[in-house]
């Protein structure tokens, strides 16, 4: 997938972070997800809720492929919400926000629309998890998407490349726990059928050899 916008130009918008803008440049153009959501998101209208938004870049990307709908990230690392919020101030992006909220402590935040669940579920409980995409998929209108990003639980390289970048995260800092879990592909759509979503998978295959995939699901 080629991207619709210059890594580089929305990586500038963390300066003088230096390492969040290394970090912005790297991610935009070696990891398939950020044009996949575009791709998914292209013509709903609906708000989107971006749960465990990190430095806020799904924003910045969406932005540039054009969706314009109301975008509120949450995040439980304070410092990564400021550095958002700061970004996205500095890139001047309309009808954006950003929170700190630990969900594994306080309410769901009230919302109706499309929810992105990004590379979150490796980090929390099985139990958490599904107390959690209950909560999101609740979330989700007609018309709305819930958006998944997650390595799917496979023996092979893949996956054990993707368990130790995970885990690797953790150590230099970059996340604040560690991974824990892996939910397999079967689970994880009997799952959102439970909670009345349709669920497409797609592999995510970039540059790097992960076992991430890209997991649509749209109410029946």
């Amino acid at each position: 997938m080629t991207a619709p916008f210059r890594a580089g130009d929305i990586a500038a918008a963390y300066m003088p972070q230096r390492v969040h803008y290394w970090y912005s440049r790297c991610k935009l153009a070696t990891d398939p997800l950020y044009v996949g959501a575009g791709e998914a998101l292209r013509g709903t209208t609906a708000p989107l809720l971006d749960l465990g938004c990190g430095i806020g870049l799904l924003a910045h990307a969406l932005r540039a492929q054009g969706f314009a709908p109301a975008y509120r990230g949450v995040d439980n690392d304070a410092k990564k919400v400021a550095s958002a919020r700061e970004a996205a101030q500095r890139a001047g992006l309309d009808d954006v926000r950003f929170d700190v909220a630990d969900l594994a402590r306080e309410r769901f935040p009230a919302h109706r629309g499309s929810v992105a669940l990004l590379d979150v579920l490796q980090f929390i409980s099985e139990k958490a998890g599904q107390e959690l995409l209950a909560r999101a998929a609740e979330s989700v209108v007609a018309g709305g998407l819930l958006l998944i990003r997650s390595g799917l639980e496979a023996p092979g390289a893949r996956m054990r490349f993707t368990r130790a970048v995970d885990s690797g995260s953790r150590k230099i800092g970059w996340m604040n726990a560690e991974p824990r879990r892996y939910p397999t592909r079967e689970a994880l759509e009997a799952s959102l059928a439970k909670h009345g979503l349709r669920a497409e998978f797609s592999p995510l295959t970039g540059i790097l050899p992960f076992n991430n995939w890209l997991i649509v699901a749209r109410r029946d």
